[in-house]
């Protein structure tokens, strides 16, 4: 698995999770089905927040998309916030499924990092 965050901007601050950190703590949560239809970030620019994204981009997410493993469940916060299976949550949703299988929370762990800037860090194994 290539080495990934999860971003979620709290009042001034950015806070950062490891997904490797996130599936270590899930790693015994029980699996549920989750509508996709409670899946907010479907409605919202996700990936591209605040830029436009190039064509290039596009084909970018699209192959990890079509790569990514519906076997393995998304992890949501306590909120029922994605923090890590966008890509499966969006294949589902152009396969059709109705729900996916999740992991959720229920305290949230704290960050691994606060206010970094993405180019610090670590992106190799």
């Amino acid at each position: 698995m290539r080495k990934q965050y999860h971003f979620r901007h709290v009042e001034a601050d950015t806070y950062i999770w490891d997904i490797s950190h996130l599936l270590e703590l899930t790693l015994n949560f029980p699996i549920r089905q989750v509508a996709l239809s409670n899946i907010q970030e479907l409605e919202e620019a996700y990936w591209y927040p605040n830029t436009h994204p190039t064509t290039q981009d596009i084909i970018a997410h699209m192959q990890l998309i079509q790569a990514a493993d519906l076997a393995y469940p998304i992890i949501l916060c306590t909120q029922g916030r994605v923090m890590d299976g966008m890509h499966r949550v969006a294949k589902a949703k152009m396969l059709g499924q109705t729900s996916i299988a999740a992991v959720q929370f229920e305290i949230d762990p704290a960050p691994d990092f606060i206010n970094v800037h993405e180019d610090d860090l670590i992106y190799a194994d």
